[in-house]
This record gives C-alpha cells, sequence and structure tokens, in this order.
C-alpha cells in the first residue's frame, strides 16, 4: 500500500463512520502563541474540543501537516522526523471510547483495510496515578475485541496521557497500539514503547476528559472527545514490510536528488546513511514550512529560527556528503514534485521556496566563513600559549554568536590536535537553554485554548485592523500571520514600506471609529465558494465544498475565523497600535492594544 492509497482509504473509512473530511491546517498556528507549528491534528481543532462548534459538525477526520522539533538531534534515525503527516478522526462531545477503539481495531484487522493480524497486536494503556484513574474502561473494550490481558500494558502518565499543544488546555489518557514485528524481545522487559525495534507504534485514540489549568490541576472538560493519530510515513513503512521510513516512496526521489548531486551512495555506510537522512528529512520539512501559505521566512526569531536551523542543519550534513554549494535547489525540487498533488500549495509557492533555500544557503556560507575567521585567532592564541583544549565557553560562542556548529570547531581544532571541552560546551549550552526556556514559559501563555475576554477583545480587534489596513494602504494587503495573547495582538502583513505616521494614524481612527459605533459582529457557517463569492477575506487553504464560519461585522468587514469574537465592537475599548516594523521581505508587523479608561 502507497501513501496515496493510505490516506484515501483511511479517509474513506471515517467518512463511511459519518465523519466530514476536512482540510490539513496551516503549520502555522493562527493567534496561539503556546506553539510555533501545528504540531498534531488536534492542535488547529483545540477551540472546538473545549466546546465551540465546528461547521462540518462533531465527527471530522483528516491528513494533518505537522512539524516537530524537540528530537531534531534523534533525525537521522530509522523513524525520526521534523516533517510528518498525521491521519487523524475526532469526535466533538460525541462518540467515546467504545466507537473510537472499535473502528481503530477494524480499520487495523479487517482485510478490506489494512489487514494486520490481530495476533500482532498489542496496546497500552493508562495506569493512572494519584490524580487521575486508571483506564480500566479501554482495557475492557480491547478484551472485548479480542485482546487478552497480556497484550495490553498498562503504562504511566510519561508514555499513556496526551497533554496539552502548549501549556495548557484539553488533555487526557490514550490507548496506543502496536504492531509485533517478529524480532526476537530484547530482554524480559521488553514490551510496546520499548526502543529495540520489536513494537512499532502505528495508531494512538487520545480521550480528552481534562482541562490542564495554569496552576497544573486538572478540570474536567464540559464534553468527552476523542483524537487519534495515525502517522502516515510510519504507517505505510510496516505495511509495506520495510525496515524505516526512509525505505519508503515518500523519501525515495528526495534520497535520489541527494545521491545525484554527490560522488556517495545512501548505503556506503552507517554515517554517509545518517548524514542523507539528515538532509532528506531536514529539506523536505523546510519546503512544507516554506510553502505554508502564511509565508514562513528564515530569521532568528520564533518559526524564522526553526526554518533557519533546519536549513543550515542540513548544510552541515550536505558539506559532509560532499554536495556543491547551493545544493538544495534540486532536493526541493524533488519534494515538491512528490507531494504537490496532495498539498498544492507547493506547487503554487515553488519559486518562493527555491528562492529562500537558496539564499539561505548563501546566508550560511557568509555566517561560516565569519566563523571560521573568529576560530583561526582563537586557534592563533592557543598556539602562542602552547594550549591544546579549546575552553567549552569559547566554542559555545562561536556556535552561539557567529552560528558555527561545533561539529565544524571540532573537526577543524582535531585537524592541528587540540580537544574541546565538551562538558564546559555542554554546560554553557544547558544554561542558555534555561534561560531561553524562561523567557518562554514567560512568554507562552493562552493561546487557542484561552477564551479570556480580554483575548476575545483582542481577537475581533484583528479583523477591524486587517479591514482598516486594506482600506488605508490598498487590496494588496493581505494577513500574512497573527499572534494574540491576554496583553496584546501582533498582526503581520504584506507591504513593502514602511507605514507612514500619517497611515498609522488613519488606520487606528478608523479602528476607533467602527468601535464608536458598537456594530453587531455574527456568525454564519457556510461553504468556502460561498465565502468567496460574499468577499470574504481569508487564505482559503479549505478544499472544495468545506464549511468555514464567516464573521461579519456590521457593514464594515466580512472574514473566514473560528475562535472567539465579542458580540459587539463596543465591548472593544481603545484601539492604540504602539508599534509598526518589518517582519520579513514585504512583510510588515503590527503589535496593538485595547486600553480602558478606569471608569469602565
Amino acid at each position: 500500500m502507497t501513501a496515496d492509497e493510505l490516506r484515501d482509504l483511511y479517509l474513506k473509512f471515517f467518512a463511511s463512520k459519518g465523519h466530514t473530511v476536512i482540510s490539513s491546517a496551516s503549520l502555522v498556528p493562527e493567534n496561539d502563541p503556546t506553539v510555533l507549528f501545528t504540531t498534531a491534528g488536534m492542535h488547529p481543532l483545540v477551540p472546538y474540543l473545549i466546546g465551540e462548534a465546528h461547521p462540518a459538525g462533531s465527527r471530522l477526520c483528516n491528513c494533518q501537516k505537522c512539524v516537530r522539533t524537540g528530537d531534531i538531534e534523534e533525525v537521522g534515525d530509522p523513524s525520526h522526523l521534523t516533517f510528518f503527516e498525521m491521519l487523524g478522526n475526532w469526535s466533538l462531545g460525541d462518540y467515546f471510547k467504545e466507537d473510537a477503539i472499535a473502528w481503530s481495531y477494524e480499520f487495523l484487522t479487517s482485510p478490506d483495510y489494512l489487514g494486520f493480524d490481530p495476533a500482532r497486536l498489542s496496546v497500552t494503556i493508562f495506569e493512572g496515578n494519584e490524580t487521575v484513574p486508571r483506564d480500566d474502561e479501554s482495557q475492557a473494550i480491547w478484551n472485548r475485541l479480542g485482546i487478552p490481558d497480556e497484550r495490553i500494558y498498562a503504562l504511566p502518565m510519561k508514555d499513556n496521557w496526551w497533554g496539552p499543544a502548549g501549556q495548557t488546555g484539553p488533555c487526557g489518557p490514550d490507548t496506543e497500539m502496536f504492531i509485533d514485528t517478529g524480532k526476537e524481545a530484547c530482554g524480559d522487559g521488553c514490551q510496546p514503547g520499548c526502543s529495540c525495534g520489536k513494537y512499532f507504534e502505528v495508531w494512538n485514540d487520545v480521550f480528552m476528559q481534562y482541562d490542564k489549568q495554569a496552576d497544573g490541576t486538572y478540570a474536567k472538560l464540559k464534553q468527552a472527545n476523542v483524537d487519534t493519530g495515525m502517522g502516515v510515513e510510519r504507517t505505510i513503512a510496516m505495511l509495506q514490510g520495510k525496515a524505516n521510513v526512509f525505505e519508503t516512496e515518500l523519501f525515495a526521489p528526495i534520497l535520489a536528488a541527494i545521491e545525484a548531486g554527490c560522488d556517495k551512495h545512501f548505503d556506503d555506510d552507517p554515517e554517509t546513511q545518517h548524514a542523507f537522512r539528515v538532509v532528506a528529512d531536514h529539506i523536505r520539512s523546510s519546503v512544507f514550512i516554506l510553502g505554508d501559505d502564511r509565508g514562513i521566512r528564515p530569521g532568528n526569531l520564533g518559526q524564522g529560527y526553526v526554518l533557519r536551523r533546519l536549513i543550515r542543519r542540513s548544510v552541515r550534513y550536505a558539506k559532509q556528503l560532499g554536495l556543491g554549494e547551493v545544493f538544495a535547489a534540486p532536493i526541493a525540487e524533488a519534494v515538491i514534485t512528490n507531494y504537490s498533488h496532495v498539498y498544492p500549495e507547493l506547487e503554487r509557492n515553488r519559486t518562493h521556496i527555491v528562492s529562500e533555500l537558496t539564499e539561505e544557503e548563501r546566508r550560511f556560507e557568509k555566517t561560516l566563513t565569519r566563523g571560521m575567521s573568529e576560530l583561526e585567532k582563537v586557534l592563533e592564541r592557543m598556539t602562542e600559549h602552547n594550549q591544546t583544549m579549546l575552553a567549552g565557553r569559547v566554542a559555545f560562542k562561536l556556535f552561539d554568536t557567529f552560528g558555527f556548529p561545533l561539529e565544524f570547531t571540532e573537526e577543524i581544532c582535531g585537524e592541528r590536535g587540540i580537544t574541546i571541552d565538551r562538558k564546559g560546551f555542554d554546560k554553557a549550552f544547558a544554561k542558555h537553554k534555561a534561560v531561553s526556556k524562561a523567557g518562554a514559559d514567560k512568554a507562552f501563555k493562552g493561546g487557542l485554548a484561552d477564551a479570556s475576554e480580554q483575548t476575545t477583545r483582542l481577537h475581533t480587534a484583528t479583523h477591524l485592523l486587517h479591514k482598516a489596513l486594506q482600506t488605508v494602504l490598498g487590496d494588496h494587503v493581505k494577513q500574512r500571520g497573527s499572534n494574540i495573547t491576554a496583553d496584546r495582538l501582533r498582526f503581520d502583513f504584506s507591504h513593502h514600506e514602511k507605514m507612514t505616521m500619517e497611515e498609522r494614524e488613519a488606520v487606528e481612527k478608523m479602528v476607533n471609529e467602527v468601535i464608536r459605533q458598537d456594530l453587531p459582529v455574527t456568525m454564519e457557517p457556510m461553504t468556502i465558494e460561498q465565502a468567496r463569492e460574499q468577499g470574504a477575506m481569508a487564505l482559503f487553504d479549505a478544499k472544495y465544498g468545506e464549511q468555514v464560519n464567516v464573521f461579519t461585522i456590521g457593514d464594515f468587514s466580512k472574514e473566514v475565523c473560528g475562535g472567539p469574537h465579542v458580540a459587539r465592537t463596543g465591548e472593544l475599548g481603545n484601539f492604540r497600535i504602539k508599534k509598526e516594523g518589518s517582519s520579513s521581505a514585504g512583510v510588515r508587523r503590527i503589535r496593538a492594544v485595547l486600553e480602558f479608561s478606569t471608569h469602565d
């Protein structure tokens, strides 16, 4: 079975169970400061998991683009990926464990679908703890389906609990499904979740019964939901009898493009194979991020920084393979060709993808030149003083300040008989991570699950800002991203020059005039075609016939959107632009707040 066949079969199966097939959401979450990328299929659905009505109903399924970089250092092994596709089906307060587990079992084992031997299937459930009870209900359902107790494993929260996408939000116990590959057990403790490769996870059913609070406690959700996930890459690898995801048709043309650009072969040796995998994964992820209609570019903050890290990490391994300068373009072309029939935005943004990859490669070459110059100065001083160990803090400065990879430093120092104080480097790196995490924890609050009064006001104000910018600056203005917390809104939009003070004042005045008019804010579900016909603003990445929510603010604006909104504009207070500046080439960024007088 190919990946195309798996996607099609899965979506048709769940459509037959009353699910509406919806489009993959953008890789860049809208109005959510808690995460940089869409990390799972449930992430864009958080508002609906906590009670908001979805325009397509209470049973949904799709194939979602996802990016996770928490395990980026593990990429290169047989299974870790930074970009992946996740098949999922959801119940928004509709069916629960009984149906979810039964349908998972049917799709996995029925000869009409995946046809896995039920005797090869093992599952895990949540073992419970002092705050949440053991999931005996799931075990009983698996028993009724024929899975004996000896193939049901109760595991702790770190293994069988799905946390929220950010710091707070919907979460709950899960049951995971594993196929026994037939390998010998690695020991007496070998079980699903073991890293030896005997058990291969193919599906995960999450039962969202709880809402994690800011203080770390768990409250019951007002509706019980189901969120499931089946990774496309991992599942077809198992279906095709492949040893790892890189042997499937999803990676074959990408690896071939890499091989065509160097004099090495994928199977030459483990080190070469590892480098091939890293380049293939990182360029594939970069293509999908660059190809997203929200317009991410390499940069030093947020999503742009992650993208830059992926590209520059691929450059490091490309040099190891002997790939020439500006190597990424033909590899990117292979990714686009391989995926554009499923994700047409890649073809639509082909020129942007290739040009940004090429430009970032050139930037990194300049960075390497500067880092190399700095390292040479350090090595000269060390030679003068007969030193043979490079201080860890110096190696980290080269890495952090100059972007010079540690592996490059190690290679150059090794050629001159100089070692590196790795403990010192690791200590400096750990301190850097701790400081970064503290800053992130302070900044990341709220998110898609945040329906607080102030966030709701700012969400609505963003609609007014978008329309006002189009009116003042021109119809070329299009949203390129937004990020809302309880304190402020941040709005990125297409525009090629700095706004004048007169333009800023005109936008502020227009938004505040609409607020003063106290216009009604109404919502109507309709198809994406109807929204287009009515002139609603949107990225329009939904598929033909798909239902969306259209919010209308008096006769001022009409926009496709999800999330909370006020009932009337008079609730918003005074709108003020605090800052306007460049976000990236051709994209401007506004930060704004809503202010209230002390007697409000």
